[in-house]
Parts: structure tokens; sequence; C-alpha cells
């Protein structure tokens, strides 16, 4: 391990000293506080058997993240307090900082507990708390109003919890702020593309400034539609990466770093001392760890792989059905499915009609043969031709139209639904975002299903992912990728038919719903000023169907449900 030199302390009281770190990117699972309460004293555990002198757990560790209005049940606030303090009593020898909720005088904390020797020895409440994006703490939490230096045998350190946390306050004050320290941030930051390389830049540029080595450590896991992917970090006090753990895993992350220790404080006052003296003879160092970072098309493949895991698992699924059609969405929710879970507990459902082409039966059963999963093939075209018949008298004179289209997608997610309920699995609907967005999608027909994990993915991100998965293993038949899209409920039907091509589609979706682009910013990124308006209102007139669809991995930083909504009733761009 490189060694730093004194030279970096401007206090001559500084010295210079070896701290082994450890950061426990757990994933714990929503409500679940004993379970969770028992992971975090197994890692206290692995630390302490690695001479780890400190070891951190992200952000309300105790509770799982995001709690939500679990926050709102006292029982709930009681139980997460008993399970710090059953985690304090298995904590010997080693100092914990684990995060968890805090009631005082009726006020409701996103917390950090620093737990030594058997006791709870402080507590710090989160200053700076969200108001809005993935958890609105501001609904549940009060802010704290103190940001104490706390000294381990010497080796001054803060304490944020989250980005919010970390920004909003420089590391050390007074006549502190001139020593070099530690700062520690407890994380639960959702993932979405390219934020992971952004947070670890505002790490060093903020460990730089401060002149402090700054740790982060981050949830894994899926909830919900979130993901959260790890990738927990240690930056020195020049802002150079020291340590770096693995994204979308558990890890125990450990570091040696370097940092002052000072003998004689002379701040006491300001200091909260939580223990005098410190072990810090090692007859070896560990050479930190760090972990390659993902490219953007890998690491959304990850996180999508790892969300559906946890949304099936955490919700005690035990197999997911999805309909196979032989195209490129479907064939990517199986891959991803199988990854995710197993080929075991994936079953595919071909649901012909009398235009579905003998390209894409080929297609869907090829993919399955490749992924070895169940297939099941059940026609629909007799119970299309019941319905013919149970509306012949009221439909009559009228010709056929997007009605009978409907009704055949209809069929399939009833289909689905029936097999789901028969044998207890989860339906994984396969819609995209081009197509929710667009409304290019059918209610309660393909957009039935209890997890859509894709529903956050442009269709052309859906193409280089499927491609990404090829170059690991070929299993997507390349049939797949070189017929046009089509839904296949009419004769000779694409989606170039009803939706502009994609490449400019997800452009100009992009610069609306993520970007919040106006028409005028539309035509200025290159889209034409009548397609821009034919985008818009198609995106305007399908919030109704968005408002009833399923969960899905958020991947961007406004994905639609969650972060972007219109109002259902909208006269300014239907009309």
């Amino acid at each position: 391990m490189k060694r730093y030199s004194n030279k970096i302390f401007k206090d001559n009281q500084a010295q210079p000293t070896l701290l082994r770190l450890a950061l426990a990117q757990i994933n714990p699972a929503v409500g679940d506080l004993k379970g969770n309460s028992q992971k975090v004293i197994d890692f206290i555990n692995k630390a302490k058997s690695s001479e780890a002198d400190l070891v951190c757990f992200p952000e309300l560790a105790v509770t799982g993240f995001p709690p939500n209005g679990l926050l709102l049940k006292k029982e709930f606030v009681r139980e997460n307090i008993y399970q710090l303090r059953r985690i304090a009593k298995s904590c010997q020898g080693i100092l914990a900082l684990v995060g968890f909720v805090d009631c005082q005088n009726d006020k409701l904390y996103n917390a950090c507990g620093l737990l030594y020797n058997g006791k709870i020895v402080a507590v710090y409440h989160k200053r700076h708390i969200l108001k809005y994006g993935d958890f609105d703490e501001a609904r549940f939490f009060s802010c704290g109003d103190t940001s104490p230096v706390f000294s381990l045998g010497g080796v001054l350190f803060k304490v944020k919890i989250g980005e919010s946390d970390f920004k909003a306050e420089s590391c050390l004050k007074g006549s502190l702020a001139s020593r070099q320290g530690l700062i520690i941030v407890l994380n639960a930051s959702a993932y979405c593309i390219g934020k992971l390389r952004d947070f670890e830049k505002k790490m060093g540029k903020q460990a730089l400034e401060r002149k402090a080595f700054i740790a982060s450590v981050n949830l894994v896991g899926g909830q919900d539609e979130l993901v959260f992917a790890g990738q927990s970090a240690v930056v020195d006090y020049q802002g150079r990466l020291v340590a770096r753990a693995d994204s979308f895993a558990e890890e125990l992350l450990l570091a040696d770093i370097q940092v002052p220790f000072f003998q004689k404080s002379g701040q006491k006052a300001k200091l909260k001392v939580i223990s005098s003296s410190l072990n810090l003879k090692r007859d070896s160092h560990i050479i930190n760890k760090i972990e390659p970072v993902k490219d953007d098309v890998a690491e959304v493949y990850e996180a999508l792989k790892l969300g559906l895991k946890d949304y099936v698992q955490k919700n005690n699924f035990s197999k997911v059905v999805l309909g196979l059609s032989g195209g490129i969405d479907s064939s990517l929710v199986a891959v991803l499915a199988c990854d995710a879970l197993g080929k075991e507990n994936v079953v595919g459902v071909f649901m012909p009609s009398v235009y579905t082409s003998e390209e894409s039966r080929r297609d869907a059963e090829q993919l399955a043969n490749n992924l070895g999963i169940r297939l099941i093939e059940i026609p629909i075209n007799e119970i299309y031709k019941q319905f013919g018949l149970a509306l012949k008298d009221v439909f009559n004179g009228l010709g056929e139209d997007v009605t009978e289209e409907n009704i055949q997608a209809r069929i399939r997610g009833s289909l689905l639904m029936a097999l789901a309920n028969k044998f207890g699995w989860l339906v994984l609907a396969t819609g995209n975002k081009s197509e929710l967005g667009t409304g290019y999608a059918t209610l309660y027909g393909d957009m039935a299903g209890g997890f859509a994990v894709i529903k956050d993915v442009y269709k052309t991100l859906v193409y280089r992912l499927a491609r990404y998965r090829n170059s690991l293993v070929e299993v997507i038949p390349q049939g797949v990728f070189t017929k046009a899209p089509t839904a296949e409920l009419r004769p000779n039907q694409k989606d170039s038919d009803t939706l502009p091509g994609y490449e400019i589609l997800d452009k100009a979706l992009r610069s609306f719903i993520e970007e919040n682009k106006d028409i005028a910013g539309l035509v200025r990124a290159g889209i034409s000023l009548n397609m821009a308006r034919r985008i818009v209102r198609m995106v305007a007139k399908s919030e109704y169907k968005r408002r009833q669809s399923a969960l899905g991995v958020k991947i961007t930083p406004s994905c639609l449900g969650k972060d972007f909504q219109l109002p259902v009733v909208n006269k300014y761009y239907k009309s």
C-alpha cells in the first residue's frame, strides 16, 4: 500500500496512522427489521475478523430503504430502535456506524448510530433532508441541528447521511478545519445511468477541496422500482481513488488508509470521543481493491437483472411467466429473467393468432430452446372467434379497426394472468419505454402483469442490451434482430405504421421526458415541428394508460409514472 508523507498534515500535532476501514454494502429488505439487523451483525463479525477498526453500513440499514409509510407506524419505529440496541450488544472491539430511524420528542430523524463495545455511544441526525426524488424525507423526518466531529483513538471523522447531507456542509469547521480528517457518507443512492461515475467524481472533488479522506458506503439491491448499485468507494485527501467495491452485489470492502492521528486535540469541547485508544499495530497491510467500472450497457443490464430478482424473491414468488412473441422485447425480458432467477423458474407462453408469422414461431421456439425454459403454446384463434360472435350484433355494419387488435392483446393478457393465478406465478410485462411513452401498448393486454422490467428502457436501448447479452453467450436468435418490429395484430403490420422511427422517437422522448424540453426544444434538438407536435400529443393522450401500468426498474433520471406524470385531464398538449 502506498504510504503518505507527513507533509500533508498542517497541524504539528498530527501524525499519520493506518486505519482499517470496512464498508458493508448490504442488501436489506424494507420492513424486515430482524433479518436486516442479523445481516448487520453478521457483517460486523466479518469486519472484526478482518481486523477492521471501523465498519460502516448504508443509510437506514435497519429499516431498509425507503421505508415510506411504515414510518407512520409507531411500533415499526420502536422495533427498529430495539434492533439497533440488539446490534450494539453484539458490537465488541470495533466501531460500527449503522443507519436507523431515531425518535426524539415525538420527532423522527434519519439517523446513524455509533456503536462501540456493546453500547450506542453516539447518534447523528441527518441535517439536510430531501424534499423531492426517490424518497420525500420531509414528509417523515425532522432535520438534525448538530454536526459533531468524532474521535476514535485520535482519528477525527465526520458522518454524513445521503448525498444531500454530504453536499450541503463542509467537513471540519472552525479551527478543526485546518486538520485533515475522514468523512463517512452513509448512502442509499438509487441507480440511474451514469450516476455512479458522477458521484465518485464529486467525492474526489470534495476530498481535494476539504483535504479529507471520503468514504461512501452505498446500499445494494432492488426495492419496488428502485435499484441500488453499491459500488462503495474511498478517495484520499488528493481526490484519488483508494478503493472501490463491486456493483450490484453485497460485499464487505476493506481499505487500509493513512489518516491523521491527533495525540492532543485542544478542541475537546467540539469533539465527541468514542474511544481514546485504538490498536493500530498490524503484522501486514491489505492491498486495497479497486473494482473496474462497467460500461453503461453492461451496468444497465445488471441493474435490470438485480431489480427483477429482488422484486420477485422479496415478494415471495417462485416463478415468472411471460408471453414470448418472437420479438426483441419479450426475448430480452426472457433472458433477463433466466439470468436473474434461473431457467427453471421461467415459463414462456407462445400465443399465436392467424396473423402470427412462421418467423415469429421459429424465433420464439429457438429462444426457449437456447435458454432451456419451458414453452407453453396456447393458440388464440378460437377464443378470438368467440369474441367476434359475441359482439357480432353490436358491431353490425362496422369495419375492423384497433378494437379487434386490442381484443387479441387482451386475450393474451388474460391467458397469462390465468396461468399466474392458477400456479402462483408472477406475470412479467414486456413493454418498453418508447411504447409506454406514446401509448403504443394495450391496457389490460400486453400491459398486464405484476412487474415490467424494461418499462424504463427505450426501444433503441433494448436492442443494445440484447446485443450485449448475445456478446456474452449467443441465445437470442438473429432473426429477432433483423425483422422489422411488429405487434402482428393485423395483416403485414409494422410498428412504423403508427410510430416514427425509433431513433427519432427515442431522441424526442428523452428530450421531452428527461430533459423537460417543450416542443420548441424538440425542434432545436433536430425534430421537425410536425413530428414534435405529433409525439408530444401521443405522450399526453396516453397518460391514463401509464397510471395503470405495472412497476418497472428505474434506470433513467425520469421514469414514467414515478418521476414523469402529466395530468390525465390535460388540454395543453391534447388540443
